[in-house]
């Protein structure tokens, strides 16, 4: 009987081990993930999460976070309001939200260039690692283009060698996209250059060129399609190894610039660095369903058709790029060069003159 009955338990405890099993297989397949979904939707829903931008209103950072805004807030049921943190190009905004609560309430449309570009020459003022923040994805990039003034003699690259005098560049800051993509192009062409900081936005850069204040700006197609539309400034060349959806019959430098293998260097470089472009971004740490749930809200707003033709309507395209390739990119630019190319690179940005 006792034998009877000890068999009896396995064969009891055997089944309902067996169940087990089951449920805790169950728990692994994707239908469980749904409860964590609903928890994150409730999370979200009706909370007030701020979009910043390192920059001052009416740039073109701030032009894309209050159309990217009702886009997002709708795919998370949120209140995605834009909040303006100016400073040091974009770094006081990125220092900040690096060191925030990684609550989700706190969001950053960050200059992928220039912040990866601090980074890797160790600006004093970049305390943060790319390495380490959440990716939501990327919004948009664009090639840059060198752009004059319309009274200007450099109608070609090759041109500006010629010049007795320096080439008088624009720019926010040192670290701004402007400043060091006119110092990587003054150091591959070997031109005699200066450029001025202190500009409040990459308008007022533009306003002095029309002013005829200095010569050149280094920006992004979106911008330079505007200031070449006021009929204020002319393009030059496109930075970068396709030509521009903007200036279809502008050609490239890879076209026009004659470029040796040295040279070629930078500017390839540069074209990776630039292709950052505008990235969303939040604070390291972030709990991983939490992050997921922003990176599927991303996604689902910058694939809206609305926003996609809202978007080419006002020249503020948006190239959507999936959180993990955008990461790889970041830490491929800050991460893949080589120590002596990393000092060349700051010696080229650290001079003004």
């Amino acid at each position: 009987m006792k034998t009877y009955c000890s068999r009896r338990a396995v064969v009891h405890w055997a089944r309902a081990l067996r169940a087990v099993l089951v449920l805790s297989a169950a728990a692994l397949l994707p239908g469980a993930t749904v409860g964590a979904q609903e928890t994150e939707e409730a999370y979200f829903k009706g909370k007030t999460v701020k979009l910043i931008v390192g920059y001052s209103p009416g740039g073109g950072y701030d032009l894309y976070a209050r159309m990217v805004a009702p886009y997002l807030g709708k795919a998370l049921q949120a209140n995605v309001i834009v909040e303006n943190q100016p400073g040091a190009a974009g770094m006081t905004a990125l220092n900040r939200l690096y060191t925030s609560p990684p609550d989700g309430l706190q969001v950053m449309l960050a200059g992928g260039t220039a912040a990866s570009m601090a980074q890797l020459v160790g600006e004093p003022g970049a305390r943060y690692d790319l390495a380490k923040v959440g990716y939501l994805g990327l919004v948009s990039k664009s090639p840059y283009i060198w752009v004059v003034g319309t009274g200007s003699s450099i109608q070609v690259p090759s041109d500006a060698a010629k010049q007795a005098a320096k080439i008088i560049w624009g720019a926010t800051g040192p670290m701004d996209g402007l400043s060091d993509g006119a110092a990587f192009t003054c150091e591959a062409l070997n031109l005699s250059c200066k450029v001025i900081i202190g500009f409040k936005s990459t308008s007022e850069v533009a306003l002095a060129i029309a002013r005829g204040e200095i010569d050149a700006i280094y920006t992004s197609d979106t911008a330079a399609a505007n200031y070449v539309k006021s009929g204020n400034a002319r393009a030059v060349a496109t930075m970068a190894p396709q030509r521009s959806r903007y200036f279809p019959d502008l050609p490239t430098i890879y076209e026009i610039g004659n470029l040796k293998p040295g040279q070629r260097w930078w500017f390839d470089f540069r074209a990776n660095v630039d292709n950052l472009g505008r990235i969303l971004i939040v604070p390291p740490g972030m709990a991983e369903p939490r992050l997921a749930h922003l990176q599927k809200a991303t996604r689902q707003a910058l694939s809206d058709p609305e926003l996609i033709a809202e978007g080419a309507r006002s020249q503020r395209i948006v190239d959507y790029q999936d959180p993990e390739s955008t990461r790889q990119m970041a830490v491929s630019v800050v991460g893949s060069v080589t120590p002596e190319r990393r000092q060349q690179i700051r010696d080229a940005v650290a001079k003004r003159d």
